[in-house]
């Protein structure tokens, strides 16, 4: 049965709902700019960042840095009873596996574990890379301080860890440094292939990747637009699916731009000084990120950057040519912005966390009917559903029905034909999981 709305009401006004919210708007307040302009600072210091650079030097190189990456988490651990559980995780790679490997070596991320206390084997991810790289991408011992590319993400990463780490959460969040993005997204890679053997149910992955910049190549300055990249459908969707795609729709409803979607509403409602833009792209036009190894194995991903790019300041070797100043440098970075993006993967780390699961299956029926009507499987700890619908053309869910503890419910007066549809699982906390777009037909 549907909860009344008085109830709801009453709820409301008791306060069940409210605390929730408090607690986003305080994880928004404890972004700070100064630490993540000092941890910038920091992994700017080392020199350089490359996956292939020196690895012994306690003040130089990639090892100097991950080590540091790994002693705050470790920090961080310590101050909240040893929440985390911090590892490295590696993998080697060789010459014959890429043209951007100058020499064997290993590549290793940094991963922080905090656990959920109910579903312990759901994952939601925010990373950052470690690795920066000079013009010349075989180039391992020049600097290359990587400011913003992509000392911004790591430093966001760290921060984010520090916010949560305060919070308890019902399902697990990971924040990592990834290394070897710059080399073919072989820490992403490996990771996600070490998440698929240990059975991880990802939520979720929020690569971050260059969110310090405010002043783009097309002339453009903005402290509030920053881009989310999702790809349409997974790519390792069966025949079937696609099949059934062609029929029934869902181009752009895959888990992916689901995650798009929720990230979207919730800037939207909890931070709306800021403009999320949803880039219907895996990612940039020819180039990648560290989100694209989860989605070819199919975890949902997306990349969540700034909007407006400067390309003399990425992947240059820091020099002055014609009166331009090259390089990826500090006083590029804006470090209020840095703390906006950062916030921003911070309250939806803690709003998928807090949240139940997503149903398993959404069935959907009503065809030359004068109502839309759906079933759906039952999760634990959820009490109750919210049933979306958008115009077939809409980016956005834009109307939606809470119902009750029930598996079933029909919205009359809908034809199913002329709207997309979607189901979310609710908790107690007021927290939703992601929209699952229904993934059977009713016979």
């Amino acid at each position: 049965m549907r909860i009344p709305l008085l109830l709801l009401l009453v709820a409301i006004s008791n306060g069940c709902f409210a605390q929730s919210e408090d607690s986003i708007y305080n994880i928004i307040e404890a972004v700070s700019a100064k630490r993540i302009e000092k941890d910038i600072t920091t992994l700017v210091n080392f020199g350089t960042r490359n996956t292939f650079s020196d690895t012994i030097s306690n003040t130089r190189g990639i090892g100097a840095a991950r080590r540091w990456i790994k002693s705050e988490f470790e920090t961080i651990s310590k101050d909240c009873k040893d929440c985390l559980d911090v590892f490295y995780q590696k993998d080697f790679v060789t010459t014959d596996m890429g043209s951007r490997i100058p020499k064997d070596a290993w590549v290793v991320n940094v991963v922080a574990v905090q656990k959920g206390t109910k579903y312990p084997n759901n994952y939601v991810i925010m990373s950052g890379d470690i690795d920066s790289r000079a013009s010349d991408t075989m180039d391992f011992t020049t600097d290359a301080p990587g400011a913003n590319d992509n000392a911004s993400g790591m430093a966001g990463t760290i921060e984010a860890a520090r916010v949560l780490s305060k919070y308890k959460f019902e399902s697990s969040i990971i924040y990592v440094g990834l290394s070897g993005e710059e080399q073919g997204l072989f820490g992403g890679a490996g990771l996600a292939k070490y998440a698929k053997e240990k059975g991880w149910n990802i939520i979720g992955i929020f690569n971050n990747d260059m969110i310090g910049n405010i002043t783009g190549v097309d002339g453009v300055t903005s402290n509030r637009d920053f881009r989310i990249f999702s790809e349409p459908v997974p790519a390792n969707e069966t025949e079937k699916q696609r099949k059934a795609r062609r029929f029934y729709g869902g181009e752009v409803d895959g888990i992916s731009r689901q995650l798009a979607r929720y990230i979207h509403k919730n800037v939207k409602k909890y931070m709306p000084e800021m403009n999320p833009m949803m880039i219907y792209r895996l990612d940039r036009f020819g180039r990648g990120g560290h989100h694209r190894p989860f989605n070819d194995l199919g975890f949902a991903g997306v990349r969540i950057m700034e909007a407006h790019e400067n390309y003399t300041q990425q992947h240059q070797n820091v020099r002055t040519e014609n009166g331009i100043a090259y390089g990826d440098v500090l006083e590029h970075v804006n470090f209020e912005y840095t703390k906006k993006l950062t916030a921003v993967n911070a309250i939806n780390l803690a709003s998928l966390a807090w949240a139940p699961p997503a149903p398993q299956e959404v069935k959907i029926g009503g065809i030359v009917e004068p109502s839309a009507k759906f079933k759906w499987t039952k999760v634990p700890n959820a009490i109750g559903y919210k049933i979306y619908w958008r115009d077939t053309t809409s980016p956005t869910w834009d109307n939606s029905r809470f119902v009750g503890d029930v598996t079933e419910d029909v919205l009359e007066g809908i034809v199913i034909d002329n709207f997309f549809f979607g189901v979310s699982s609710v908790g107690e906390n007021g927290f939703e999981s992601p929209v699952v777009f229904p993934n059977s037909i009713m016979r």
